[in-house]
């Protein structure tokens, strides 16, 4: 394993274990199906998700941090949770695959989400309740699409830029219109 204490298993439940755990649960996975998946009572998966975040505190370097969200991102692929999902309708598994594949379909629902947050609606759950993708399931597909989305703002700034604007646009116009328009629409300078 490693010579650093802070990643040394809880209760058996190792840093993989613990971050592709949390991807889950924010996927919609309870307590008791983590518990099982990882072959341990509740109150030890309960003190392992109490115990895994003060080390991460603990650590100066970040790097259990930066393994978290490697883990995180690559939770599908986890031998005890790779089989293990919540119940979602077909579309909500059709539209979480795509986001996970289609990397203009996340960049467009990334910036859907901020601008649900701006009209004061939660981002999150708008995107849960209109395409059935859990914030678990969101955030693995944004740990998967960074490093790529960075290059691509490396070669083409100004397309980047402008793919974001056109779908801040859209989606701005469909929160209003959702609203009855914006506050200051009817103001004439």
């Amino acid at each position: 394993m490693s010579d650093n204490p802070l990643l040394e298993p809880i209760h058996g439940i190792t840093l993989e274990d613990y971050s592709a755990a949390c991807a889950k649960m924010g996927s919609g996975l309870s307590e008791a199906d983590i518990a099982k998946a990882l072959g341990v009572e509740v109150p030890v998966w309960q003190e392992a998700n109490l115990l895994w975040p003060e080390r991460m505190k603990q650590d100066e370097t970040f790097h259990i941090v930066t393994l978290f969200g490697q883990y995180f991102g690559q939770a599908d692929q986890h031998p005890k949770f790779s089989n293990l999902k919540a119940a979602v309708s077909a579309e909500g598994g059709a539209n979480t695959d795509r986001i996970k594949s289609d990397k203009s379909f996340y960049e467009e629902l990334e910036v859907a989400r901020q601008v649900a947050y701006e009209y004061g609606l939660d981002g999150a759950q708008w995107i849960a309740d209109k395409y059935g993708i859990t914030l678990g399931d969101f955030q693995i597909a944004a740990s998967n699409w960074n490093a790529q989305i960075h290059q691509d703002i490396a070669a083409d700034f100004e397309g980047y830029n402008e793919r974001q604007a056109a779908y801040k646009a859209k989606y701005q116009q469909l929160f209003a219109d959702a609203q009855g328009g914006n506050v200051a629409d009817d103001i004439e300078f």
